[in-house]
């Protein structure tokens, strides 16, 4: 049986060893930080580790105020559940005090009940289930697409009486990381960080239309893509219809880290709904992003004044209905 989280952070307030797992892709965890954040500031003392997927683990390299980051093998396609019985022994011979799981995923709250640890904090899922309720003893109840999925997150680190005020993302830039950054850059920051793709071609702008927005900003462009087949021949497709050639182009070769560090010093980040934009939000860097119609959006859109997005239509070729003049008056738009 869980109980409801109100008391939760009274009950757990002096357990030393913490897991927090979250098992999505790279704006899942980028959404985490402000919850996790809450979480240190409420155990300052307690040993807390992370579990996110594996190909995203560095990330957890710009949180040093966290004890240990742990990776699982969650993508392309994670194990079957009877592949991962080694892990989950291993995992039970650490004695956690705590796990909170606010992510929901079917895998990760089996994992959860696992491990096995005697307090377990879990999101009442979108979609009752009760298999996956049972995975924990506590339950923390927060809307879901009313909001950004990171102030969600936070709120329900806060709704299970953690003492946080507002969700902050506390990012610390390792010294080796800003230096390697600086010299890419050639210590510059008044360009303009472009990612313009996402792992589905759906949810990007058709090339022609990206090309032609480009062609009328002024601003140097620094162009990036993730290291796949499929991004890095759109690129090129992307570079040969530009009229000035992009001040600094990164095919694939950034680490998530440095790739933070190129977009923390942008004045603007370009981009759809992926991995890069979220990064932007962590970086407290003004964004222009295109998205497309659908119910969720809300919990990935930026919200205030210092970020500008436009909503396209849905197509196999990309998002219609966005001219290039649409992106021209929105990009000059005060």
């Amino acid at each position: 049986m869980n109980h409801h989280s109100d008391n939760f952070f009274n009950l757990i307030s002096n357990k030393k060893k913490i897991l927090v797992i979250d098992l999505g892709f790279l704006g899942d965890s980028i959404h985490l930080l402000p919850a996790l954040w809450g979480i240190r500031q409420g155990l300052p003392d307690s040993y807390i580790e992370v579990m996110v997927a594996d190909h995203i683990q560095s990330l957890m390299g710009l949180v040093p105020w966290i004890d240990k980051t742990s990776g699982y093998p969650r993508y392309p396609k994670g194990p079957k559940w009877y592949q991962d019985v080694d892990r989950v022994l291993r995992l039970r011979k650490e004695k956690y005090d705590v796990i909170i799981n606010l992510n929901g995923s079917d895998r990760s709250c089996f994992l959860t009940f696992a491990i096995g640890a005697p307090y377990r904090l879990g999101r009442v899922p979108d979609r009752e289930k009760f298999i996956t309720n049972a995975c924990f003893t506590h339950r923390v109840d927060v809307p879901y697409h009313t909001m950004p999925c990171y102030i969600q997150r936070w709120q329900c680190i806060k709704k299970a009486g953690f003492p946080t005020e507002k969700p902050i993302f506390n990012i610390i830039m390792p010294l080796a990381v800003k230096s390697k950054v600086d010299h890419l850059l050639e210590g510059k920051c008044n360009f303009i960080h472009v990612s313009p793709f996402t792992v589905e071609d759906y949810k990007e702008l058709p090339t022609e239309i990206l090309a032609a927005f480009l062609n009328s900003i002024k601003d140097p462009l620094v162009l990036s893509c993730a290291p796949t087949k499929r991004e890095r021949q759109k690129l090129q497709k992307l570079i040969s219809l530009l009229t000035v050639k992009p001040w600094k182009i990164f095919e694939g070769n950034l680490s998530l880290q440095e790739l933070a560090g190129v977009i923390g010093y942008s004045k603007l980040h370009m981009g759809g709904d992926s991995g890069g934009l979220h990064v932007a939000v962590m970086m407290n860097v003004p964004t222009f992003s295109w998205f497309r119609e659908y119910p969720g959006k809300v919990e990935w859109l930026p919200i205030g004044s210092q970020h500008r997005y436009i909503i396209g239509d849905t197509s196999p070729e990309g998002l219609q209905n966005i001219t290039t003049g649409d992106l021209i008056k929105l990009f000059h738009r005060s």
